[in-house]
């Protein structure tokens, strides 16, 4: 069984409030934790079930407060987006051509991991086809 006790707390802002979300952000959230939360169980928490029906309260909540959201969720491929939108520091970037999040050690970088794929590859294609052009041209 998962401890939640071992999951280190969730970071304050200065002021001491937790990170806040927009209602889109939330709405996505709730579909995160709907999709493949574990401790999820029709609208219940697992986590804080003692017997009786708890309601997860991070689904209920604009706030950050779910230490198992916070660590395990947000931290999966599916959630790393809204972690970058949530959590922004400097080297968050937006993608050119999704508009997700993500973050980015390099100042050039101008893509997401998947769009970055798509993208090399179309780049790819055009340049042989340019290559081949000017070969057939000569």
């Amino acid at each position: 069984m998962f401890n939640i006790k071992n999951l280190s707390p969730i970071e304050r802002r200065p002021d001491g409030s937790l990170p806040r979300m927009t209602p889109r952000q939330r709405q996505e959230a709730v579909r995160l934790i709907r999709k493949i939360c574990c401790n999820y169980l029709d609208g219940d928490c697992l986590l804080l079930d003692g017997g009786e029906g708890c309601v997860c309260v991070q689904s209920i909540s604009y706030s950050v407060n779910c230490k198992f959201f916070r660590r395990v969720l947000l931290e999966d491929k599916k959630g790393l987006s809204l972690k970058a939108e949530l959590f922004r520091d400097n080297d968050t970037k937006r993608c050119m051509v999704c508009g997700g999040m993500f973050s980015s050690k390099s100042n050039s970088a101008k893509y997401c991991g998947d769009c970055a794929k798509i993208v090399q590859r179309k780049q790819k294609v055009a340049h042989a086809r340019n290559r081949r052009r000017s070969i057939v041209e000569k």
